[in-house]
């Protein structure tokens, strides 16, 4: 697929900030820092829309997903699959977000957004 961004990093054909390369897929840093410090997403080397696509694609990267959330005491793993669900890369991903106490990124489902929306006057 010669539009895809991600197919292009896999194949080594457009620059990326690489954290580890297997034989299936690849880890790299997200172009905007992410959202906590040590943000990275893990992409198959394969053509996949998104994880409800090939169950053994998505199984590929979440294995190498959890091979790196094993370096880490605390970390979000994220996927999503849809325009609805906040997918703008058509192009499967996982997102591994490292995560501690203090790093005030508040997710739909945590205290900390309801907190946050609680004070901004919004409606869960």
């Amino acid at each position: 697929m010669k539009t895809c961004a991600f197919c292009a990093i896999a194949a080594g054909e457009m620059p990326a900030d690489i954290v580890r390369e297997w034989p299936d897929s690849v880890a790299v840093r997200p172009r905007s820092g992410g959202c906590t410090k040590g943000h990275i997403m893990v992409l198959p080397r394969v053509h996949v829309e998104d994880a409800g696509i090939n169950p053994e694609v998505t199984a590929q990267v979440m294995r190498r997903a959890a091979e790196l959330m094993a370096e880490l005491p605390a970390a979000n793993l994220i996927t999503s699959k849809g325009i609805e669900a906040t997918q703008s890369v058509f192009h499967l991903h996982v997102h591994l977000v490292p995560r501690q106490a203090d790093d005030d990124l508040p997710l739909p489902w945590t205290p900390q957004h309801a907190a946050r929306a609680a004070e901004n006057g919004e409606r869960r």
